[in-house]
């Protein structure tokens, strides 16, 4: 073998047959090609035939090798190794102008019979005219069977366009999902590209060995007809015909055809698939992934950036591993296409480190242009781009919901007074533990000092930008699953109609886009309280609730006049103070003791079942030294009502709410924990805790409630036991089990934490043991579902 720098053979076999001659291509870097030498007729000629032969190839090898491409002895080539670039230009070429042609004489001839038929017409109408177009008898001619087809076929052919432009227009699922693949089939051609990419510009290729050849054949045939689906929706074909998706389609779709026709493989201007990159943001917007104008924005200005990259990188890879064609390919140069990526991006930013450039003389042609256009889109796209990306709202994320922690959501009127009023008041100590976090949104940032505001409670206190009237905004704090919804309203407006109607008009955003959410929301006058009435899902009986400040004011002043001081007490009781103490015994230590006290509702125990009311308020003062003022009774159909005071008929249920007067919460916890048994010597309220019957009663109940568990069927279905004098069951089998055992890890770590934690431990115990559990009593077992 040799390497063909001169000429030079080497003959195989005997003293001087037939040979075969292999050069190296001095375009194609490292790669072989054999070419079949005739065999001569006789030895003598042969030899004066191998001479004259070498001599000139000597002097025609450039030429020679600018013609030849690399093959192998697997995958023959037509044209014994020509570069055939040209039928794969051609097969494009011929596809955009003959179409176009097609088109403008489909147009031209449109036109002269139109103009024809309309000279035409008017001498028929005037006919139709003198003529008459009814009959004798005064009625109307029949239609003619040829303008009732022509009817048909205009029908039948406006049926399919409209068919079509549905398909493409994303308007349907079907065309949604189209659309959507299209790109991501285009997408997939271009990584292909990049692949090949690696190959030689012009190579011979097995289309049934050559996997990506495959792959790309069937997604230009999917191309192929999605562009009829394109061309039959066009209004305007012409305008159609020189659209930038044509033009891509029209310079990657014929040449693939012609590949596996010839056998060989063109790189040729594959690379325009990336082109399809611009219409990214309409696929994300299809897919309702983008949603806000500024996302939308900074998509296209990518999407645009760097699809004309890629497409300008490809060229440049095409012409600077080809060569000029008036140069016969002879100055070419190996660059890879990320070097051109790489070439494109300094050059676009004006570096230009001149470790790669351009070597021919198309490259450079195309490089001076590039730069006027490079120059201009990177100067004023990459800025934008960064001014979008930097200008991100500070308080734009999202709500992330914490495991079996709630939270309630604040809008409205979000000012530093309204929002320390109420969070002083919502987390004040006397509370005890508030698990539950406060989410403000409000569609401006809030100032330095709300901002403080915020920090010092960031561990309760998360704030959003953002507008309740936006049901994308409503999403980011997480709307369905918070508690309630509570919308302030300034007490200091100048129009108090204008911001009840803002208010309304929140409370009907919030119930559109999440009906069973809780609303409470201030009013300032009485009258737009009914508009609320309005709201098909405004429910008083699922909580929702507008408390009017008005009529407050003029409920606390008429009941006033009945009772003096009623509205100062009232005022108090609702408003969370500390008490201050003060060692001197005057009025002052006595109205401030009075003033830190609150209205706080705690569960009853069960050792005031029976009783009645006045027994266990006479109870709760001497023992508890609480001071119990009304409880909330369920009737017979589960219906409840809050009663003040209700006499000595009313018998304590289980599971009764009581509502107190104390100073914090932890004083009201004396009510739930009370034990007959446990708790009657004592005589310190402060030393009433939970005691351990309760815990064994507990223990008992939950175990009962498995073993009935157990005789249960084990399927999904919920079962309703009840039996006299014992506990009514609504639950599975199977959750059963479950909370018998978290029940055993609370008794274990209630004897083994330190004290700190018993009170958790203890409202943890109260909450597992009180599912799902209610007193019942039946004359006899019954079994239902």
């Amino acid at each position: 073998m040799a390497n063909g720098g001169g000429g030079g053979g080497s003959s195989g076999g005997g003293g001087g047959g037939g040979g075969s001659t292999l050069r190296m291509s001095s375009n194609i870097h490292a790669n072989l090609l054999s070419l079949d030498a005739s065999s001569s007729s006789s030895s003598s000629s042969s030899s004066s035939s191998s001479s004259s032969s070498s001599s000139s190839s000597s002097v025609h090898e450039p030429k020679m090798d600018a013609l030849i491409i690399p093959v192998t002895m697997e995958v023959p080539c037509d044209s014994r190794g020509q570069r055939m670039w040209w039928a794969f230009l051609a097969s494009s070429m011929v596809t955009f102008f003959g179409g176009l042609f097609i088109i403008l004489l489909w147009r031209t001839l449109k036109y002269l019979w139109t103009v024809c038929c309309h000279c035409g017409g008017k001498t028929k109408e005037a006919q139709k005219i003198n003529n008459g177009s009814s009959q004798a008898d005064g009625t109307l001619k029949p239609v003619d069977e040829k303008e009732e087809a022509v009817a048909a076929e205009v029908g039948w052919m406006t049926s399919v366009k409209d068919w079509a432009g549905v398909m493409i227009s994303a308007q349907t699922l079907t065309g949604r999902v189209l659309v959507v693949l299209v790109f991501a089939l285009s997408i997939g051609a271009l990584v292909i590209y990049f692949i090949d990419s690696s190959n030689p510009i012009e190579s011979c290729q097995n289309f049934y060995k050559d996997f990506t050849l495959q792959i790309d054949m069937a997604f230009n045939v999917f191309f192929l007809l999605y562009f009829g689906l394109r061309f039959i929706a066009a209004n305007d074909k012409l305008w159609f015909w020189l659209e930038v998706n044509s033009v891509v389609d029209f310079f990657t779709v014929p040449p693939v055809f012609v590949s596996v026709y010839l056998n060989r493989s063109w790189l040729g201007l594959r690379f325009l698939r990336a082109l399809r990159l611009i219409q990214f943001s309409e696929i994300l917007q299809f897919l309702n992934i983008l949603k806000t104008s500024n996302s939308i924005k900074l998509v296209n200005l990518l999407s645009i950036f760097i699809s004309t990259w890629l497409t300008a990188a490809g060229f440049i890879h095409l012409v600077e591993n080809s060569g000029d064609p008036w140069e016969n390919f002879q100055n070419n140069q190996a660059l890879t296409y990320w070097e051109c990526v790489y070439l494109l991006m300094v050059t676009m930013s004006t570096v230009g480190y001149g470790d790669v450039y351009a070597k021919t003389t198309l490259g450079r042609l195309f490089m001076v242009f590039f730069i006027l256009g490079g120059l201009a889109m990177f100067a004023s796209y990459v800025p934008e781009i960064i001014e979008l990306i930097g200008n991100r709202k500070k308080y734009g994320g999202s709500y992330s919901a914490v495991s079996g922690r709630k939270h309630i959501v604040v809008c409205g009127h979000i000012t530093l007074e309204s929002v320390s009023n109420f969070l002083k008041d919502f987390l004040h100590k006397d509370r005890d533990d508030v698990n539950v976090e406060i989410v403000f949104l409000h569609n401006i940032s809030p100032n330095l000092e709300l901002e403080a505001l915020f920090k010092r409670h960031f561990t309760q206190v998360e704030f959003y930008q953002g507008s309740v009237l936006n049901p994308h905004d409503l999403a980011r704090v997480k709307i369905e699953s918070a508690d309630a919804c509570l919308i302030l309203a300034n007490k200091y407006c100048a129009d108090p109609d204008a911001e009840d109607a803002s208010n309304i008009m929140r409370v009907i955003s919030i119930k559109n886009y999440h009906p069973k959410i809780r609303i409470i929301t201030q009013m300032l006058q009485y009258h737009n309280k009914a508009h609320l009435l309005n709201i098909p899902s405004w429910n008083w009986k699922e909580g929702d609730d507008a408390i009017c400040l008005a009529e407050l004011k003029l409920g606390f002043i008429a009941q006033s006049c009945l009772a003096q001081g009623l509205s100062t007490m009232l005022a108090n009781l609702f408003s969370m103070r500390s008490f201050i103490k003060i060692e001197e015994d005057t009025w002052q230590k006595y109205y401030l003791e009075g003033v830190s006290n609150e209205m706080y509702t705690e569960y009853l125990s069960s050792a005031f079942v029976g009783l009645s009311f006045p027994t266990v308020c006479e109870l709760c003062f001497v023992k508890l030294k609480l001071l119990m003022i009304a409880i909330e009774y369920k009737s017979a159909n589960r219906e409840s009502r809050i009663l003040i005071n209700p006499g000595n008929h009313l018998k304590i249920q289980e599971g009764t709410l009581g509502f107190f007067i104390a100073s914090d919460a932890k004083e009201v916890k004396r009510a739930f924990f009370y034990c007959k048994a446990c708790h009657d010597d004592i005589t310190d309220p402060k030393r009433i805790k939970k005691c351990g019957c309760k815990r064994r009663k507990t223990f008992l109940q939950l175990f009962y409630k498995c073993q009935i568990g157990f005789t249960l069927p084990t399927n999904n279905t919920r079962r309703v036991v009840s039996m006299p004098g014992t506990w009514k069951l609504r639950t599975r089998c199977t959750e059963d089990i479950s909370l018998f055992v978290v029940l055993m890890v609370v008794y274990f770590a209630k004897s083994v934490l330190p004290g700190c934690y018993q009170e958790q431990i203890c409202r943890a115990e109260h909450f597992l043991s009180s599912m799902e559990f209610s007193r019942v009593q039946t004359p006899s077992p019954q079994l239902s579902t």
